[in-house]
């Protein structure tokens, strides 16, 4: 394990260095080559630890001599995580050749790019490996200010500097609110102990409960606004499409999810699990995130800004699972919490395949049509068909529908979640009658989302230049969204192996059962005292029989195989144009109007007529614009009041030295006094 732990670290490392030093095509071709090797070294040290039954252990007290040195641990929890990062990051890396081809024209800096490529990964690699605060909280920073200026990479471009620039500021205030709230958990777990966490976790046994609560919830904060959960999200919808989509694929797909993985480390791992309260937070709050965060997905004309809406939805329901896993924990309930654990992370590193495919195929379109406005798309599937058939099975996945992979987990979540309805304790069963009305509903608007995203691309007829000239891009890029599609595909038909797999992370942790999840293997996934059982290959199977019998019936019914071309009906109207093609606004709108209390839409209507009778109409302008409750209840009063007392703080800078002294005199006097105060 030691080897392979060298070899991604050093695999990683030279790809950032092969970014710097390479020229030409190696420019981009050493710095991907790093990143496959360590993504590859990744994935079978993570195989390593999950199929053995002892933990990766490495200290280096000599890198940092303080705090302990850095000090690496990777036990199934985080060899999972690691997996998962492996799995996102080396289609990420083929498919970043060909598209970084175009940054060859002064675009972007492809050495900077590959530099923090590589670094970007080594750093979210090396948070499942960190056992002690210091290595942590070092790479968890890294992760983010790499990530950070991945974000800008784009900033040199006249038009949309501006936007990138401000999503970067808006992720960079949001990770580092995140990073405080953090450091602040870590202090009061650590205590007046070591800061490594087998310390931490013999000192969490000492604290009063109100302490433990505040700790908990200062981690869900920090954790949250990483992972993206509502109200903490609204860095990611800004951030995610303004990235190069290769790095988009990486920040939805992978990065997100390392909140995930802290949450589950510090709560369950280094806290030993809580009441039932924290469960019912978590809950509620993936619960909340899934259901807005579809809804704002479907009013989204930016193709890639709806897909980061949808990561919201999805990492709502992978906190779903894990609230309902807490919960079952504290009501003593562990095979409940096991099959919910189950479910959350089967479904993680399923979005991460169909997630990073559809940030690629957006990327291919962006490639290929110059534009993410939907709107501006349509015919692509006669001129991007491959692209267009792997998109497609990322829509399905992602929409839940059989027999992909989002489907099956999507399946566990629910059957987690029933046996709650059940509870003796009445509060326990509305709650959870609630959040699986609210998971269904998210499930219908997903499915409304992704045929919009597919039908409005793709489909009917160009309605611009650029996408009635769009090509399909190169093999590099159609490779890395291949295997992604294939791994959709894999994870759904191995998924009786899969799941439990998922679930015997969580195994031992927070008074968890050390067996196996209640799920039967073979050929179906099938609950205890067989509640409920279904098999993916199965169901597979016979929708491809269905398939493959439909045309036989046809023969057998002499049905008319020849193909008749004609006009789609337009009321009449000879000769169809664009302009009679439903947009993706018009697809959302009976939405719109449906959740108009959520939306609040603004609408403005410009009608301009004949200069010579007002009953000839000239033109019709119409448009409309969402409200976000969040930013403008919650933000935009903070944000007023940080820039008020910045204008008040900056008064004291009057340039004057004696000023300043007085100033640290004051400061100075005040702490002593703090520090001599009786208690």
């Amino acid at each position: 394990m030691q080897t392979l732990f060298l070899l991604m670290v050093i695999a990683y490392l030279l790809g950032a260095v092969g970014a710097l030093v390479s020229r030409g095509a190696w420019r981009r071709w050493l710095p991907a080559t790093g990143a496959i090797v360590g993504a590859l070294a990744g994935i079978a040290l993570s195989v390593a630890v999950l199929a053995g039954s002892t933990p990766f252990t490495s200290a280096w007290p000599d890198v940092l001599p303080i705090a302990g040195g850095m000090a690496f641990r990777l036990d199934r929890l985080g060899a999972f995580f690691l997996l998962l990062i492996g799995v996102g990051a080396a289609p990420a890396a083929l498919y970043g050749v060909g598209y970084t081809a175009v940054y060859a024209d002064g675009r972007a800096s492809l050495r900077r790019l590959g530099f923090l490529f590589n670094l970007f990964l080594l750093s979210m690699s090396i948070v499942t490996l960190a056992d002690n605060v210091l290595t942590f909280l070092l790479v968890w920073e890294g992760m983010s200010l790499t990530s950070y200026l991945l974000v800008l990479t784009e900033a040199n471009v006249g038009e949309e500097r501006d936007a990138i620039v401000h999503a970067g500021l808006w992720y960079a205030a949001m990770t580092h609110i995140g990073l405080a709230l953090l450091m602040a958990a870590f202090f009061l777990l650590a205590g007046s102990g070591a800061a490594d966490f087998t310390a931490m976790r013999a000192n969490a046994a000492t604290l009063p409960a109100g302490l433990r609560n505040l700790i908990f919830v200062l981690a869900l904060l920090g954790f949250g606004s990483k992972a993206g959960l509502m109200p903490l999200h609204v860095w990611l919808p800004r951030a995610h499409p303004a990235a190069p989509s290769h790095i988009s694929a990486l920040m939805s797909g992978v990065m997100i999810k390392l909140g995930v993985y802290g949450l589950l480390r510090v709560a369950l791992d280094l806290l030993g699990g809580g009441p039932t309260w924290w469960g019912a937070l978590v809950l509620a709050i993936g619960a909340i995130s899934a259901l807005l965060g579809i809804l704002y997905a479907l009013m989204e004309n930016d193709l890639k800004r709806l897909l980061a809406y949808s990561s919201v939805e999805n990492i709502g329901i992978v906190f779903l699972g894990v609230g309902a896993g807490m919960l079952f924990a504290a009501r003593a309930l562990p095979e409940a919490a096991l099959l919910a654990f189950t479910a959350a992370l089967f479904h993680a590193l399923n979005h991460t395949a169909f997630k990073g495919l559809l940030f690629m195929g957006a990327g291919a379109i962006l490639h290929a049509a110059h534009t993410r406005d939907m709107n501006l798309l349509g015919g692509l599937i006669k001129r991007m068909p491959q692209t267009a058939l792997l998109f497609l099975i990322g829509a399905v996945a992602i929409a839940g529908l059989p027999p992909l992979n989002g489907f099956v987990s999507e399946w566990l979540l629910f059957q987690s979640l029933l046996p709650g309805v059940m509870s003796a304790q009445p509060l326990i069963a509305a709650l959870m009658t609630l959040v699986i009305g609210m998971l269904a509903l998210t499930g219908g608007l997903a499915a409304a989302a992704f045929v919009k995203a597919f039908g409005i691309s793709f489909l009917a007829i160009p309605r611009s230049e650029g996408a009635a000239h769009a090509h399909e891009v190169d093999r590099t890029m159609m490779t890395g969204m291949g295997l992604l599609a294939a791994t959709c595909v894999v994870l759904a038909l191995t998924a009786t192996w899969g799941a439990p797999l998922a679930g015997s992370v969580m195994s031992g942790l927070a008074s968890l059962p050390t067996a196996m999840p209640p799920l039967a293997f073979g050929m179906s996934l099938q609950t205890s005292d067989d509640f409920a059982t279904m098999s993916p290959a199965l169901v597979a199977l016979l929708l491809f029989i269905v398939l493959g019998l439909t045309p036989l019936a046809m023969r057998w019914l002499r049905v008319e195989w020849r193909l008749r071309l004609g006009d789609t009906w337009g009321c009449g109207r000879i000769g169809q144009t664009p302009r009679m093609e439903y947009t993706s606004t018009a697809f959302a709108e009976p939405l719109r109007r449906v959740f108009a209390e959520l939306y609040r839409p603004t609408k403005e209507l410009t009608i301009d007529f004949h200069p010579e009778s007002k009953y000839f109409v000239q033109s019709i302008e119409y448009r409309t614009e969402i409200r976000s409750w969040f930013e403008e209840y919650l933000y935009a009063p903070v944000v007023a009041l940080v820039r008020w007392l910045s204008l008040q703080v900056r008064r004291l800078q009057a340039g004057s030295l004696h000023g300043y002294i007085t100033y640290l005199f004051v400061v100075l006097v005040v702490f002593l006094g703090i520090l001599l105060w009786p208690y």
